[in-house]
């Protein structure tokens, strides 16, 4: 099968990015033909390095290239067909993701005409709905949504109960978001609709020592995140523990909001920003536990990549990802939401008890399995048989 991934901008480094990235690597070895189609371009190359055999296209042209390396401008009967159609991308995706211009969606969808990909993938809300309006019959529209139902603003909810169901399947990444989906879409039929996890990367990941006083953190400075909760739980476990240190990973070296909050707690010699990395895995296996604060989580991929080292886990008991992620008491441990005081507890239960760290990491390097990226591609490859074969035989929630 031909499979085309839709994707904002492939040159970025979010974790959308690198999960397509990772996921058409799994394709790609199952024997799969697949192309990432980025409708965005800022730099040259792409952070994340391109698999072998995988193909990148750009809607748009990269720096330094001429204006008519891109998408033609369009004119007359297009330019009105794309004012019309506007309004099939919600605003509050139009503000957020600054691709959806006239330009773009003129050059994404004269590609899905012309294209000979058996199914396109979109990535995003505002791509989603744009596969689902513009699409050709003969192309198999799949949705893929990477954060929960309830992150989303009301017009892009909107905009997905009216036309989500005009698919020919949609992938999400937990259980509870899959019966949020479910109820939104008025019950669509169970196969059309399916939980995806996020895979792994693939490639060796040692196991962590376990021994270093270090505590990790990881994700860009977001509300969502909560760091100001978190460098409260650190303050609190640090007055106890002052060997112990705290690293935060994919946030900006030189946040001066962060850095602030930090030296208010005097912990400006025992936090480090550690800025992005290419390998997060890696940097993960120098640390002895994970602690995530987050108010919500779309999936938890850093939790699963601190798995797969055997990295135990110490989270807020949020909704979605780390409640259906970590076995309480086996691989790691959840405690009340927004409570620094229990995260500070927990993580002064692991750091003072070396051998309930290593029997945790132990259960949740074995926990990690279930993510690998042969399991995952095989189940995207049956599922994209299905919807396949569903398609064929005229079946879908819109007709």
């Amino acid at each position: 099968m031909k499979i085309a991934f839709l994707i904002a901008n492939a040159y970025g480094m979010g974790g959308t990015i690198r999960t397509v990235f990772t996921l058409s690597e799994g394709l790609t070895a199952a024997g799969h033909d697949v192309e990432i189609v980025s409708l965005a371009r800022h730099r040259e190359r792409p952070f994340f390095t391109l698999p072998d055999g995988v193909a990148l296209r750009a809607l748009s042209p990269g720096p330094g290239e001429p204006p008519d390396a891109g998408p033609p401008e369009p004119r007359g009967l297009d330019r009105w067909r794309h004012r019309r159609h506007g309004g099939t991308v919600p605003l509050t995706e139009v503000r957020n993701h600054r691709v959806f211009d006239a330009r773009r969606m003129h050059a994404l969808a004269a590609y899905l005409r012309g294209t000979d990909a058996d199914a396109a993938i979109g990535t995003r809300p505002g791509l989603n709905l744009l596969l689902a309006r513009w699409a050709p019959p003969r192309l198999l529209r799949i949705g893929q949504e990477h954060v929960h139902l309830d992150r989303h603003a009301p017009d892009i909810r909107f905009a997905i109960a009216r036309r989500y169901r005009r698919l020919d399947g949609l992938t999400v990444l937990t259980e509870a978001d899959r019966a949020r989906y479910h109820r939104l879409l008025r019950s669509p039929p169970p196969d059309w609709l399916a939980v995806m996890p996020n895979p792994l990367p693939p490639g060796p990941r040692p196991p962590a020592a376990l021994e270093a006083p270090v505590v990790a953190a990881a994700g860009r400075a977001d509300p969502v995140k909560q760091y100001p909760l978190l460098l409260d739980a650190f303050a609190r476990f640090a007055r106890q523990e002052p060997d112990w240190r705290l690293r935060v990973y994919g946030t900006a070296k030189n946040d001066e909001a962060l850095r602030a909050l930090i030296a208010a707690h005097g912990l400006a010699d025992r936090v480090a920003l550690m800025g992005r990395t290419r390998d997060l895995t890696a940097e993960l296996a120098t640390a002895s536990v994970l602690a995530v604060s987050s108010r919500s989580e779309g999936f938890g991929m850093t939790i699963i990549e601190a798995f797969s080292v055997g990295l135990p886990v110490v989270s807020f008991d949020c909704p979605h990802g780390p409640r259906e992620i970590i076995d309480h008491g086996r691989t790691g441990l959840l405690v009340p939401p927004q409570d620094p005081g229990a995260l500070a507890d927990a993580l002064l239960r692991l750091a003072r008890d070396p051998a309930l760290r290593r029997r945790m990491g132990a259960e949740a390097r074995r926990a990690a399995a279930a993510y690998d990226l042969d399991t995952i591609t095989r189940r995207w490859a049956d599922f994209l048989a299905d919807r396949a074969a569903a398609k064929r035989r005229g079946l879908s929630p819109a007709t």
